[in-house]
């Protein structure tokens, strides 16, 4: 079996233990991924991380058009796919991207099976030329995977109807993100934390209100960047917040383990917008896998993802987050408790050997 996968989101470092555990599972599978150098968005520039690489073929593309989410393509894919001549490509994009369909079709004409993978939990029109792209990519696939069980219902309704698995694009290597070794000192001051894009449909403005006024020993962490960052900055001193809250950049997808250790609790406090609302919230796992305990709204999946393991409070209401992180800051044993069973969540349903034999058996059943 030959497989090639198209994945902007494998630049990422911690997500190629993925890869490494698809190759591991399939000794007999030849596997290649093709990556672009870099990825821009609203934070600026992600750059091609190389941390897990052992067992499979990474390539490096050029990218047209980078940062243009539905626009952009790679415009060598084809003669890879004519070289490599695979049996399955996955499609790491979503179905109404030009990518997706680029992609699609010339595996198709080499002979190739295909599938792409779906975050969109959120039932959206798109203007031609993306709707007619989107009504290809549904029609001509062999498999559909998706992130979520509200991806699937989506899709459902959108048209399409062949088979569909739903598994996360990737999962956590619960031996990289582990809980700390190091028990809190007496003096211990409990680490409030966000960590992502600095983007108003992230809400970390709420977060910044329910700490305004938050009584108790505590400090606070705003890891990311993003358009958001100047307002978020002025709010903290309007609030009087600069002495308790610290803003850090973005760190390397490697060093986030370390930054996870060193918290009390991690907020997500995400509000779903007129086109978007969490898909997932990634950093939710991270975070309990580790050990730490989690709180996020109830926008998109991320009631889903965090299950009895955290803490899920109405979207918007300030006063019930800040209620929320009271209780957490004065119960040690709260704290303990929901650390446990988050990394005990985690260990059930998104390790990244368990998302990697999941999509193994969606090639397999492609192929049967």
């Amino acid at each position: 079996m030959r497989v090639l996968m198209l994945s902007k989101a494998c630049i990422v470092g911690a997500y190629q233990r993925k890869l490494e555990e698809l190759a591991a599972r399939a000794p007999e599978m030849a596997l290649m991924v093709a990556v672009p150098p870099g990825w821009k968005d609203k934070g600026g520039v992600t750059r091609l991380e190389l941390a897990h690489t052992r067992g499979y073929r990474l390539e490096v593309l050029p990218l047209a058009f980078n940062g243009q989410f539905h626009l952009h393509f790679y415009p060598t894919l084809g003669g890879l796919i004519r070289a490599f001549r695979p049996d399955v490509v996955h499609i790491d994009e979503e179905p109404y991207n030009l990518a997706t369909y680029l992609a699609n079709r010339q595996a198709r004409d080499c002979g190739a099976k295909t599938l792409w993978f779906s975050w969109q939990n959120l039932l959206r029109r798109y203007p031609p030329p993306f709707t007619w792209i989107e009504q290809y990519n549904l029609r001509h696939i062999e498999y559909a995977i998706v992130g979520s069980a509200t991806a699937a219902e989506v899709w459902r309704r959108k048209g399409y109807t062949g088979p569909l698995a739903v598994i996360p694009q990737f999962g956590v290597d619960p031996d990289i993100f582990l809980p700390s070794e190091h028990a809190a000192a007496p003096d211990h001051v409990p680490h409030i934390a966000y960590a992502g894009r600095l983007v108003p449909e992230k809400g970390v403005d709420l977060l910044l209100e329910a700490l305004s006024g938050l009584e108790g020993p505590w400090r606070a962490t705003l890891q990311g960047n993003g358009p958001a960052e100047a307002s978020l900055r002025a709010l903290t001193e309007r609030r009087k917040l600069t002495a308790r809250v610290t803003f850090r950049p973005p760190v390397p997808s490697m060093d986030m383990p370390a930054f996870y250790q060193a918290l009390d609790v991690l907020v997500l406090p995400s509000r779903t917008q007129e086109n978007w609302t969490e898909q997932f919230g990634r950093v939710l796992v991270e975070a309990m896998a580790c050990g730490v305990p989690v709180v996020g709204s109830a926008a998109g999946e991320i009631p889903h993802v965090i299950g009895d393991a955290g803490i899920v409070f109405p979207e918007n209401d300030v006063a019930a987050l800040r209620v929320v992180l009271t209780r957490l800051i004065r119960d040690p044993a709260l704290r303990q408790d929901l650390g446990t069973r988050g990394r005990a969540r985690v260990l059930a349903q998104f390790t990244q050997q368990r998302v990697a034999q999941q999509t193994l058996q969606v090639y397999q059943e492609m192929l049967a």
